[in-house]
């Protein structure tokens, strides 16, 4: 099975790009899409209803053009939910869950938690309520897969300038201890399975033209839990494939 994930900064821009073309060409099973910004009337039926795909989509209702996610999935699932059923966490159309018989495949775009204080404390509520959400999941036998911008870098080999962004959004020590509670509770960052000393980034900022020099941060992940470990065949960083600010994201497992 491949993945592919993929915050785009805006699905219309992004798609007049023909970014969809490569994204297409890969032959995904899977694509997730992060931050659409758009509501399904706005876009056109090639990325409403591309041929061979169900598609599910979830736009912010608490704002409109804010960001808002899609799953594309060539197999039709046995259920779909939206959120993780708390309203006050529901409204902006971060979260879809994908359910089959072996799996739940979760696309999510986390809060970013920039700004005041009340958007760190958001930020960390889902956070929590998250993992909560999966963990629940797990209870019931089902294997979990979940990807997406999950807004923080988790270690310093994940960001360019550690030093220097220690007080920032995205690399605070409350942010970046989650994760190490989500590792802990049994799930795997699948590139870092592969690559566990590999220096990649998935998201440079577009003001300072940072991706020009690379000076990055690793935002982007497929977590899976760990019963599905010993099927990773491909965990990558499609860091050549522009469109966005964020670069796609590759996970393939085998079937057996």
């Amino acid at each position: 099975m491949k993945f592919i994930s993929w915050n785009v900064n805006g699905i219309r821009a992004w798609y007049k790009k023909e970014a969809f073309d490569w994204v297409l060409g890969q032959n995904p099973d899977f694509f997730c899409v992060q931050e659409t910004k758009a509501e399904i009337e706005q876009l056109p039926i090639e990325l409403v209803k591309p041929k061979g795909f169900c598609t599910y989509f979830n736009s912010s209702k608490q704002r409109k053009g804010h960001s808002g996610t899609v799953v594309y999935c060539k197999k039709k699932p046995n259920k779909v939910t939206y959120g993780l059923g708390i309203k006050s966490l529901d409204q902006q159309g971060r979260q879809i869950n994908i359910f089959y018989d072996e799996f739940v495949l979760i696309n999510c775009y986390f809060p970013n938690g920039g700004g005041v204080t009340e958007r760190l404390l958001f930020k960390l509520r889902y956070y929590k309520e998250f993992l909560k959400f999966v963990n629940n999941i797990k209870k019931t036998g089902k294997s979990i897969i979940f990807c997406g911008d999950l807004n923080v870098a988790h270690e310093e080999i994940d960001i360019a300038r550690p030093e220097g962004n220690k007080n920032s959004i995205g690399f605070l020590p409350e942010e970046r201890f989650w994760l190490d509670e989500v590792v802990l509770d049994g799930y795997v960052d699948t590139f870092r399975a592969l690559f566990p000393e590999s220096v990649r980034y998935s998201w440079w900022d577009m003001k300072t033209r940072a991706r020009d020099r690379n000076i990055g941060w690793r935002l982007d992940y497929f977590f899976i839990s760990s019963d599905l470990k010993n099927k990773i065949k491909i965990a990558n960083i499609a860091d050549s494939v522009v469109g966005s600010d964020h670069a796609p994201i590759i996970l393939e497992l085998s079937s057996s």
